[in-house]
């Protein structure tokens, strides 16, 4: 089975002000001549990890990373003023002129799968191909199954130690419960309330259970920044119109993509997927049979690596 690439190191790192307060942070790793590829993190609010550089060989790749507004290593850190998906979607254009790319390859998994469709839908002629995994669509549905009622079903001891820090007069909403006290002033309520929502979704995240992917989002600096990032967004329904990017998938019909998704995923149930194939029908879709949502389980991660190979095969015919 396969695995990921052996580590590597950037060789170039940028710190780009893309407005008056916020400071991304982008790197680049791999063969600069290759094909361009950016890594479109999780969360929104997860940043990037060192094994996100290892999903591409790096020999054929010019792979960019970038960490999301409030996200990871740049600045301000979880921060939420100016932060929403329209301009994430302008960051990533202001890299893609940092870089001077004319045309890059998208590699998005959940709500990096979701940025990477609305980017797409916005600029397809800047779009090569893609590649994504666990897909969230943002629409209500998608969000409450994992918020409110849904995922509680399937993890009611998990879900019980979620409930835990909002009161029983509170819990009709979980969603706007939360938010008020991931923005509050009380730094220990709000931390309390972080880990807890980072916890939950980590536990949730896999078919077997991973206590190192919970350790690392339960971790003070990650479960902060994602937590209130990820708040935020969903209180503001992704700041996308319901069910936008099924609506617009006919702007990405000149696109390749494959989609790969866990059978078993119960943090994006993957009814998503099959609504994204049936909208572009040029994709692939390929359905993980022993895996849940995160990237790290073994079939899933094969399967990454493998599209990612694919995905050369399929643009060097193409030209």
């Amino acid at each position: 089975m396969r695995t990921f690439f052996p580590r590597i190191k950037p060789y170039a790192t940028h710190c780009l002000a893309v407005d008056d307060l916020h400071t991304i942070y982008v790197e680049e790793v791999g063969n600069p001549e290759g094909i361009p590829v950016l890594f479109v993190h999780g969360g929104p609010g997860g940043g990037c990890t060192e094994n996100d550089r290892r999903f591409f060989d790096p020999e054929k790749y010019r792979i960019i990373l970038f960490d999301q507004r409030g996200s990871g290593r740049s600045k301000p850190h979880a921060e939420l003023a100016g932060n929403d998906t329209s301009e994430l979607v302008s960051d990533m254009e202001k890299i893609r002129e940092l870089m001077k790319v004319e045309r890059w390859v998208l590699f998005g998994g959940s709500w990096g799968s979701t940025l990477s469709l609305v980017y797409a839908q916005s600029y397809p002629e800047h779009v090569r191909g893609m590649i994504l995994r666990g897909i969230f669509l943002c629409r209500k549905q998608d969000i409450r199954w994992f918020y409110q009622d849904g995922a509680c079903h399937v993890f009611p001891d998990y879900w019980r130690d979620y409930l835990a820090p909002i009161p029983s007069s509170e819990r009709g909403d979980m969603l706007a419960a939360y938010y008020q006290r991931l923005v509050g002033d009380n730094e220990l309520t709000r931390m309390a309330a972080a880990k807890a929502w980072s916890i939950w979704e980590g536990r949730c995240a896999s078919l077997q259970p991973n206590p190192s992917l919970v350790a690392h989002l339960g971790s003070p600096h990650t479960a902060l920044a994602m937590a209130r990032i990820e708040a935020h967004y969903f209180v503001n329904h992704a700041f996308l119109e319901d069910n936008e990017i099924i609506a617009r998938a006919n702007r990405l019909k000149e696109i390749p993509g494959i989609i790969i998704h866990g059978r078993y995923d119960m943090v994006c149930p993957i009814g998503q997927a099959f609504d994204l194939h049936r909208a572009w029908p040029e994709s692939i879709l390929e359905v993980i049979r022993d895996a849940g949502h995160a990237s790290s389980e073994p079939s899933t991660l094969a399967a990454l690596v493998q599209a990612t190979d694919d995905m050369v095969t399929t643009l060097e015919d193409a030209s």
